[in-house]
């Protein structure tokens, strides 16, 4: 699973929506060179689907993590238990409905191996010990259900991968002898992982800097980053064993005019083994709270 923060769908229109002005050669070529749009929001093409998911929830208001999170990775409205939009991090009545209701611990309920494949250095850990810490939804799923989070021993020996995706950022954290890699070698690296594991999680949340930032060129250069990832995933995939979905928890990236999220619906990606049986248990108006039901269905062999 590849969860890109703040990632809606847009206007096909390259002024306003990144997405269209960055080269995703990648994305396209699983779409027959589509890219999914408010006007295209349902693709199916040989082994990939695209559809639209409701990020909304039902609730006013502009869309936030910390909710969106919360209903994306448990299938429990965030927004609705809440009581209303909340983020970046969950909000304190949440926080229970994270710690038992998270995909990682289900999943570890049932004998299946998880994995979040994302690396973090020791100034996270030296900050989680302080009395200020504020978890993600993710990292708060990742240590209340006993996965340990990986580290940069783990990224050095080419068993995590960087927030970054190219590891650009670790020199600045005081880690000068993790190289810099390639973007598909980031891909590989997920690919080979997802044979050792039954479910791998990496979170990209440049997308949605880029998006607050109202930045082009950087919006440009991290979906293209991406894209690139994609490809070293394609190319070492077992599209035939392995379920390959792309997804997010609000828009914001594809509306370069405003620095706030957007209600957009979010894109979810179905590629590889199971996608099209997967694909048709999200109905119309489905929305993030249905993601976690199908995936737990497909890993522990129900659909």
């Amino acid at each position: 699973m590849l969860f890109l923060d703040g990632v809606g769908l847009g206007v096909e229109d390259p002024s306003v929506n990144p997405l269209f002005a960055a080269r995703m050669p990648v994305l396209r070529s699983l779409f027959g060179g589509e890219l999914p749009s408010l006007a295209r929001s349902r693709i199916s093409s040989g082994a990939a689907t695209v559809l639209p998911l409701d990020a909304t929830l039902g609730v006013p208001g502009f869309p936030q993590s910390g909710t969106g999170q919360t209903s994306l990775f448990t299938g429990v409205n965030g927004a609705a238990v809440a009581g209303k939009h909340f983020g970046p991090h969950p909000y304190s009545t949440l926080k229970p409905v994270i710690a038992e209701r998270n995909i990682f611990r289900r999943l570890r309920e049932g004998g299946k191996s998880p994995l979040f494949a994302n690396a973090f250095p020791q100034r996270f850990f030296d900050y989680l010990g302080s009395h200020r810490a504020r978890m993600t939804v993710t990292t708060l799923s990742a240590t209340t259900s006993g996965l340990p989070l990986l580290r940069a021993e783990d990224l050095a020996r080419g068993r995590a991968v960087s927030a970054d995706i190219t590891n650009a950022g670790w020199l600045a954290l005081g880690y000068p002898d993790i190289a810099v890699i390639p973007p598909a070698e980031a891909g590989k690296r997920l690919s080979v992982l997802s044979r050792e594991h039954d479910f791998v999680l990496f979170e990209y949340w440049k997308t949605d800097f880029a998006g607050h930032a109202m930045d082009p060129r950087e919006a440009v250069n991290v979906l293209e980053t991406f894209d690139a990832m994609l490809g070293g995933i394609l190319d070492s995939l077992d599209a035939d064993g392995t379920l390959l979905l792309i997804t997010s928890d609000h828009g914001n990236i594809e509306d370069l005019t405003t620095k706030t999220h957007t209600c957009n619906p979010v894109p979810l990606v179905l590629y590889g083994a199971g996608a099209a049986s997967c694909a048709r248990r999200f109905d119309a108006d489905a929305g993030l709270t249905a993601v976690t039901p199908v995936l737990l269905g497909y890993i522990g062999g129900a659909l």
